[in-house]
């Protein structure tokens, strides 16, 4: 048997537990012998993961929810897999990870970008139920909030526990966010939403799917939004942007016309 490592007080992260990265953040929450999963990575690791899992004495078949943030392959690959070892878990997710997840779409989940050479296996997966905003995963004693927290992907849930937020790929230590790109999704003013909820939240720690805990630092929170701010305005992000400021000078310059000495 493996001594159980809790991050808080009910709550165990599997990289910590293993003592080394095996991929995004994997939360084990529990209540006696009642447990859950937020996210698994990728299907390589899910074996390794469960074994993990019975060395540290739960039983497996009291998995209760295998819960997705969203359908981003590094999160969800090996949920298919995971599912086929723990039949009697719920598997859940946002209703656009639902069908993303039971399509196979590989360009939203990240599983296919062809310019950059990226092919990875995408199982399908028909999820069993569909969650979103002010739904609740009870555990015995335990209540854990759902909260929809758009804008890496639309279909991004976070999860409350008491003080702790499982907050996804909406911001980590260092004060980045879950990647902004257009194929996958992502909306720039509801991922600022998002942060601004974070920030406004009485949460203490934030838990995210990548990297280490982060307190809930309203500082930190409100750098990233005033820097996703300028992102919105910049043609950096392409489609993802709302406006092009410069588009406007364009216009007005093209009526007065060109300024040399401007």
């Amino acid at each position: 048997m493996q001594s159980r490592r809790e991050l808080f007080p009910n709550v165990i992260e599997i990289n910590y537990q293993a003592r080394q990265q095996l991929g995004c953040c994997v939360y084990l929450i529990f209540d006696g012998n009642d447990w859950m999963l937020i996210d698994i990575g990728f299907e390589d690791t899910v074996e390794q993961i469960v074994e993990l899992i019975r060395q540290m004495d739960f039983p497996l078949a009291r998995c209760r929810y295998l819960v997705a943030t969203h359908a981003d392959v590094d999160h969800v690959q090996g949920l298919k897999k995971l599912k086929e070892l723990l039949p009697d878990a719920e598997t859940v997710g946002h209703p656009d990870t639902v069908k993303l997840l039971h399509s196979g779409d590989r360009i939203t989940t990240y599983a296919e970008i062809s310019a950059q050479g990226i092919s990875i296996d995408m199982p399908k997966i028909k999820l069993d139920r569909s969650i979103n905003e002010g739904d609740t995963l009870k555990l015995n004693d335990i209540e854990i909030e759902v909260w929809h927290t758009p804008g890496h992907t639309n279909g991004q849930l976070s999860f409350r526990f008491g003080r702790l937020l499982f907050s996804a790929d909406n911001i980590y230590r260092d004060g980045c966010v879950g990647n902004i790109d257009a194929h996958h999704g992502s909306d720039i003013p509801a991922f600022i939403k998002s942060l601004e909820r974070i920030r406004d939240s009485d949460v203490e720690w934030l838990l995210p799917s990548h990297g280490p805990p982060v307190r809930n630092n309203r500082q930190l929170l409100q750098s990233t939004i005033d820097r996703l701010e300028r992102y919105s305005h910049r043609a950096d992000f392409g489609t993802c942007a709302v406006d092009w400021p410069l588009m406007d000078e364009w216009d007005r310059e093209l009526v007065e016309g060109f300024d040399l000495d401007d």
